[in-house]
């Protein structure tokens, strides 16, 4: 990691040649509107992978020359298709390849996970989430809530930042939790908050919501792929996912969990059922008692849905590939890399217009590769139509905040030095 960068664009030109990364760059299409800038929404919907629509002519070749019997045929049986996503999630998340599962949509799991998971009993009925969540999040909360009788103003503890941050401390999310240990039932957080950037430390939040005898759970649509996780080491009870932003999927892919093993292979733990989670031997039987399959798997409730996740798979193979510790190691100097050029450009001018601040996190294991950043005086939208006529594929996030990452796989830091020179030349930076 270089221990000090320089303001030239041939300084930006030789760390992507020095970048072992660099070649990955060509498995992915890029949208026209990015030739001339760059993409760096990846955040929000990640490119896709050149090897997808080789897969999906397969699966569609398959269902053409097999029909039904492609799914134990097909080159990539339909039966068993949901396993081979087993191991490099496992990977991802830092957990046992029987802990995690690709199925349904992100908030589906979650409304999954809630069934499993919040066990309201006695004074234990509260839920304590962050306050700026992503809108999904809080209503399926609050439906749950409202589906034991209880009213959400009462039963969920939204933490907020103090007046003077933009994020909250580890130490603050602890602290409620110690607080309420007595009627906490349920602890749950973004593993990555999808407006800040903030990355929380999900051991520690784990660890306090489990002294409280509380559950803790975590999505991960803004940190999986994008970070490191140890999912299984934290003892985090469960966790779900969207696979559209960093992990290339494709728009509406395919989800996921992740289920700890305590709770996956014991029978008793609550669950919503369906036919794909029974055991396999009898699952065809149709008859008998719902009997689950040991692990993750057995929180499914439907089939796989095969195009659904061949973006996915594509993408999973390049990140196996190119291993995870070599993409976290450019994560964490592309970001230092914008941070830079961003204080070292945008200083201030009577002629630029916009005032802009960084609100994400920059300690190191704070933040993942977004940069959050809250342009003053309600002229944020004004600024993006500048760097999107530009040809820079940003993203604006009410009320106040342009949201910019550069991914490893396919982000250049020549991008990041021409993102930052001409944010340069319209912004100062507080």
């Amino acid at each position: 990691m270089p221990t000090k960068f320089l303001i030239t664009r041939s300084y930006a030109q030789q760390l992507d040649k020095e970048d072992p990364l660099a070649a990955y760059r060509k498995e992915f299409l890029f949208p026209q509107q990015s030739t001339s800038g760059a993409y760096f929404c990846g955040h929000s919907l990640g490119l896709q992978p050149k090897k997808t629509k080789e897969l999906f002519m397969q699966e569609l070749e398959d269902w053409e020359h097999w029909a039904v019997e492609g799914h134990w045929k097909a080159k990539n049986p339909w039966l068993t298709y949901h396993q081979s996503f087993a191991k490099p999630l496992s990977v991802l998340t830092g957990a046992y390849p029987d802990e995690v599962v690709a199925m349904n949509s992100l908030t589906a799991n979650l409304h999954f996970m809630f069934a499993s998971f919040y066990r309201p009993t006695g004074k234990k009925i509260k839920i304590i989430t962050e306050a700026w969540n992503f809108p999904s999040d809080r209503f399926a909360l609050e439906s749950l809530v409202k589906l034991y009788g209880y009213d959400p103003k009462k039963v969920i503890i939204e933490l907020k930042p103090a007046k003077k941050d933009a994020y909250l401390s580890t130490d603050e999310i602890c602290a409620v939790i110690q607080k309420n240990k007595d009627s906490v039932a349920l602890v749950m957080m973004s593993g990555v908050n999808y407006y800040t950037g903030q990355a929380y430390d999900m051991s520690r939040i784990t660890q306090a919501a489990h002294l409280a005898g509380a559950f803790a759970g975590f999505d991960l649509a803004h940190a999986i792929g994008n970070m490191p996780l140890q999912l299984h080491d934290w003892k985090v009870d469960f966790a779900v996912w969207c696979s559209y932003k960093y992990l290339n999927g494709g728009p509406g892919a395919v989800g996921g969990a992740f289920i700890h093993q305590q709770h996956g292979h014991d029978k008793t733990t609550p669950r919503m059922a369906g036919w794909w989670g029974h055991d396999q031997d009898t699952r065809f039987n149709l008859k008998g008692s719902y009997k689950p399959v040991s692990g993750a798997a057995g929180f499914q409730v439907s089939n796989a849905p095969v195009f659904n996740m061949i973006g996915l798979k594509a993408s999973l193979d390049l990140y196996m590939q190119a291993g995870l510790p070599a993409i976290n190691k450019k994560r964490k100097v592309m970001f230092d890399y914008m941070l830079f050029l961003l204080k070292a450009l945008c200083t201030p001018d009577q002629k630029k217009k916009f005032v802009v601040k960084i609100i994400t996190p920059v300690t190191a294991n704070e933040h993942g590769a977004m940069v959050s950043i809250r342009v003053e005086k309600d002229m944020g939208k004004e600024l993006v139509d500048i760097l999107t006529k530009k040809g820079f594929v940003v993203d604006w996030r009410e009320p106040d905040v342009i949201r910019v990452a550069a991914v490893p796989l396919y982000n250049k830091y020549e991008e990041i030095y021409l993102f930052a020179l001409e944010l340069s030349k319209h912004t100062v930076l507080l």
